[in-house]
């Protein structure tokens, strides 16, 4: 039988810095004007369904800072499909991967415990003589293929085709996807406030959102992204994940903690459009220049931002009580 090793694995290198590896492919995308978590937007053919990154193997979606990181490899090398496998995974399922094909760049967090230290550097005990240890997590490179760089796989690999959305179609929501996001409001018990007036925000102190009314959007879609956007927002309020940016009573526009947040909520509803289908605009370009000086003054920033984005995401798609507000269709102009 053929053996196909002839595909390229990034080579190993001495204690790669991989938080700045990362973080260095994030600033590069933001200085030429391009967010990378904006990806499903920029597609040029909008499917329905999610477009998250998945592993094709386990049917899993990728989450954290990869999923920022499989956006722009897919689109840097004009990959349509988003499921993505090990080398040894296409082998393992009786297929491979082309002579020739490079592997694109993802990370695994994997914990481990070392001995706890005191104050002066000695290793600390229990009662019992046994080692008191703690919990560390060590970032390692995951190296991935996209289904369209492989050969012979199953068929359901592959995944099934979606049907191409048209523009129509995209600029709206279809009820199933305006429902579900009826049902995220409603279950978070934030409350809502339309505005004649040319932005959309989240107030903590009164656990409210503003929004403009339906009619200043451009196009359904829109509202419905700026929406999630302010979501993600309430999802750090006190009494749901009481995040930092949101219980601060101190934050303002050009604080370090203010433009965070705003990273936060930016690939917070990034991810939750592109899971729940919903191809809306929400442009925070003004918050750019405050979030590459975090960038490049943390190499963990984007780490923690994505990391946070996600838990809020997944805290609001989870949610299951309806308290019962009701939003309606809008009409836009």
């Amino acid at each position: 039988m053929k053996k196909h090793t002839s595909a390229r694995r990034a080579p190993k290198t001495e204690r790669a810095d991989l938080y700045q590896q990362v973080t260095d492919k994030i600033i590069a995308a933001l200085e030429k004007g391009t967010a990378p978590w904006r990806k499903p937007w920029r597609a040029a053919q909008k499917r329905t369904g999610s477009s998250l990154p998945a592993n094709a193997s386990t049917g899993k979606a990728y989450s954290g800072i990869n999923i920022p990181l499989l956006w722009m490899a897919a689109e840097e090398r004009g990959f349509s499909s988003d499921c993505w496998l090990t080398f040894r995974q296409a082998q393992l399922a009786g297929g491979h991967v082309r002579p020739g094909e490079t592997c694109s760049l993802a990370v695994i967090f994997k914990p481990f415990e070392v001995q706890a230290e005191d104050g002066q550097g000695i290793k600390l005990t229990d009662d019992d003589g046994k080692p008191v240890m703690e919990p560390r997590t060590m970032l390692r490179p995951l190296q991935l293929f996209n289904t369209q760089q492989c050969d012979d796989l199953p068929a359901e690999l592959y995944g099934t085709p979606s049907a191409m959305l048209t523009e129509a179609e995209v600029e709206t929501a279809s009820v199933p996807v305006m429902n579900r996001v009826i049902e995220i409001f409603n279950a978070s018990g934030v409350t809502v406030n339309f505005r004649e007036q040319n932005r959309a925000y989240y107030r903590p102190a009164v656990d409210q959102i503003t929004m403009p009314t339906s009619g200043q959007f451009f196009t359904e879609a829109d509202y419905w992204s700026t929406l999630l956007h302010e979501l993600v927002h309430a999802s750090g309020h006190q009494t749901r994940l009481n995040r930092e940016g949101i219980t601060s009573s101190t934050h303002k526009f050009g604080d370090p903690v203010y433009a965070f947040e705003e990273l936060i909520a930016e690939m917070g509803s990034a991810f939750l459009c592109a899971t729940l289908g919903v191809y809306g605009e929400v442009q925070h370009d003004s918050y750019v220049s405050g979030w590459l000086k975090a960038l490049k003054e943390d190499k963990k920033a984007l780490f923690r931002a994505c990391r946070q984005a996600r838990e809020a995401s997944d805290f609001l798609l989870n949610l299951k009580s309806d308290i019962g507000n009701t939003l309606t269709a809008p009409k836009v102009a």
